[in-house]
């Protein structure tokens, strides 16, 4: 009996789809936050399996264990793991932080509510931790014996014991954050931020008195110690003008300050040619002062975001992370001589590890391949980082300096996990209608024949870049794992790296008129709907797109400005109003009144009337990155015009959905969504 060539296409891709389940691309252990004893001989770090967040402990020579155990999916977070400094103890935070109204994150919706709070934990006990007291980022004193921590903009102090009340350290006005005790532990460095300026105090344990550093009209910040302790340096910005509209897509100058601890007088030692500050700053160590008595810092004057060393006195500048290449994190080694750093230096989309000399420079490939290797970090004398591949998402690894080879630490795998499942993401690269060439993954599996429906996939941020291979963040990374679950299921994407983001330049990242006041990177998503279009394995009238955050934004404005490209859309938490968005307090795009027209013009309810087709939007009524009420309004007016609209919300989950349930939920209504839309 013979069957038409569509109805054999379409068994062909039910009985593929039979062998995969969403299951095996999501139920993966992902691992974070690591953490190593003063002397290395015990190691920490936190792993999510299927929602249930723990600590792994490796001490010595022995079997990693858990530490903790903690058997629930209630989204609740842990972070900040240190040791104590005779590595016997360990303190962590477990919990979110509160949104403005004080709320803690609950996207279980616990009857009992939640907290964010310091827990403590003596590694050779059986004991459960225990609870200290409210709060987050703890710091051991010197002697283990106390801990500083952070609490409502203010630094506080505690013993370890569960009855000890916890008292402030000083009383200084404005948000005190980021204490750093001395060499000789008598004084701690901290910032004090006043609103439209911030200050860089020196907190006495001896005295009891705080002196001001250079004080002045600008926003100084992320200080730290010279190695003898009797200079601070720190980073000046200038101080925030009356109406001043703070834009976190600009950049800023700056200059590296340093001054001397007793006199307090300070002075710039290097001024940044232009506006190369800012976003270079938004990282783990944006300065540093080395034993070896050079000064580093990031920046991004030569067009990358780079690391520079120099002399306290300014001299002798060097980039010592040179090339067309971002620069993310970095470690220094024990004797501070050498920077281990990650970045895309000679493989644009993905990330590896690199060494170089503080002083001189010439950077040396330390890991390579076809793997991604993030946040280096030292046990030590050992070299860690987080490592994914195509098919395994970051576990925690040693590094091989020599062999350039890594090995996990732990193995788990969930019982569905199977690698095998996964096909090798492609680059591809295609050019938008303005000429500007953007970058992408393609996911198809060659194996199923055929025409097959495809996705366009939108990052969010837009401060970000999607990679070959597991992301990095355990968001994109379980957006990744989704379009290799689509691939598997007869799909074609393409996850595009839009004007805007991260990993391709100053330049890129900062491109003219983009979001609110032109949206110039949307012409890129149509690009990689058109370039979808022509390959072969596609049916051209069956594209649909998606994304979360601004790539929910640029879903929407998808299905709003090209109705005969893109046929069905899944909208996770997205922006639709610019010009709404922006009278919000927490306005970063710094969008000003005259600018309101543009923003409602570069937004997708600037003209609904051609919007006809299918769309799923999902939102989480906690979100505290993107209003609800974006979704609210926008779903009332498509309703309206009786366009179809599907809604998943979820009740008390936030932007980042916390919860292992929440992701599968998605993605199964997701994938559902567009199996009715785009494949029947």
């Amino acid at each position: 009996m013979k069957y038409p060539l569509t109805l054999l296409l379409f068994a062909f891709v039910i009985v593929a789809s039979a062998q995969t389940s969403l299951d095996q691309f999501l139920s993966y252990p992902k691992e974070s936050s690591f953490a190593a004893s003063a002397d290395g001989k015990n190691i920490a770090w936190v792993i999510n399996d299927q929602g249930k967040r723990n600590i792994m402990i490796k001490t010595g020579n022995d079997v990693p264990r858990m530490l903790t155990d903690y058997n629930q999916d209630d989204g609740q977070e842990i972070s900040h793991l240190v040791f104590s400094p005779n590595g016997t103890k360990l303190v962590f935070v477990r919990g979110g932080e509160a949104n403005a109204r004080g709320q803690n994150p609950n996207p279980a919706s616990l009857a009992e509510g939640t907290e964010q709070a310091i827990y403590f934990k003596e590694i050779a006990s059986k004991n459960p931790p225990s609870k200290i007291t409210q709060g987050n980022n703890p710091m051991f004193f010197p002697d283990g014996l106390k801990i500083l921590f952070a609490k409502g903009g203010q630094i506080f102090e505690t013993s370890l014991d569960i009855n000890a009340v916890p008292k402030l350290l000083f009383v200084a006005r404005g948000a005190n954050y980021g204490p750093k005790f001395s060499p000789l532990g008598n004084d701690i460095l901290f910032t004090s931020d006043r609103g439209d300026h911030s200050f860089i105090g020196i907190y006495s344990l001896v005295t009891k008195k705080i002196k001001w550093v250079a004080p002045d009209v600008s926003n100084d910040n992320f200080p730290v110690w010279s190695p003898d302790g009797k200079q601070v340096a720190f980073i000046r910005y200038s101080g925030t003008k009356i109406n001043q509209l703070v834009n976190y897509l600009e950049g800023q100058k700056f200059s590296v300050w340093i001054a001397d601890a007793e006199s307090l007088k300070g002075k710039a030692i290097w001024n940044s040619p232009s506006d190369d500050g800012g976003f270079a700053q938004d990282r783990d160590k944006p300065l540093a002062w080395t034993s070896a008595n050079r000064i580093l810092f990031y920046s991004e004057h030569t067009g990358w975001n780079h690391i520079f060393s120099m002399t306290p006195d300014g001299t002798d500048l060097k980039d010592i992370t040179p090339g067309d290449a971002e620069v993310e994190n970095y470690v220094l080694d024990a004797a501070q001589q050498n920077i281990y750093f990650d970045g895309n230096r000679e493989d644009i989309d993905r990330r590896h590890l690199w060494k170089s000399n503080v002083t001189q420079g010439n950077p040396s490939a330390v890991t390579s391949g076809e793997g991604i290797e993030m946040f280096p970090a030292f046990g030590g004398t050992s070299l860690y980082c987080f490592r994914s591949t195509i098919n395994s998402p970051k576990v925690l690894v040693r590094v091989d300096e020599f062999k350039k080879a890594t090995a996990p630490i732990n193995i788990i795998k969930a019982p569905s996990f199977a690698p095998s499942v996964f096909v090798k993401p492609e680059q591809v690269i295609f050019k938008a209608a303005d000429g500007t060439t953007i970058h992408g993954q393609l996911f198809i599996d060659r194996k199923i024949s055929g025409k097959r429906p495809a996705l366009v996939y939108m990052h969010g941020g837009p401060h970000r870049q999607m990679l070959l291979g597991f992301h990095y963040s355990d968001y994109y990374s379980n957006g990744y794992a989704f379009n290799q679950y689509m691939a598997s299921q007869g799909y074609a994407v393409v996850s595009v790296n839009y004007r805007d983001g991260i990993g391709y330049g100053k330049d890129f990242r900062r491109a003219k008129n983009q979001g609110p006041r032109g949206a110039s990177e949307y012409q890129d998503i149509v690009a990689a709907g058109k370039f979808l279009q022509l390959l072969p394995e596609v049916d051209a009238s069956k594209i649909g797109l998606w994304g979360g955050s601004y790539g929910g934004y640029l879903t929407a404005m998808g299905l709003s400005k090209n109705p005969e490209l893109f046929k069905a859309g899944v909208d996770l938490h997205g922006v639709h109003d610019w010009s709404w968005d922006a009278q919000d307090a927490t306005n970063s795009w710094g969008i000003a009144k005259n600018e309101m027209d543009i923003a409602f013009k570069s937004s997708p309810n600037a003209d609904l009337s051609k919007w006809t087709a299918p769309v799923l939007f999902v939102h989480g009524d906690d979100d505290r990155n993107v209003q609800f009420q974006q979704t609210t309004d926008l779903v009332t007016k498509l309703r309206e015009k009786n366009v179809p609209v599907e809604l998943l919300v979820l009740p008390d989950e936030i932007h980042g959905f916390l919860r292992q349930e929440s992701w599968t939920r998605i993605f199964e209504a997701a994938k559902d969504f567009f199996d009715r839309k785009l494949k029947q």
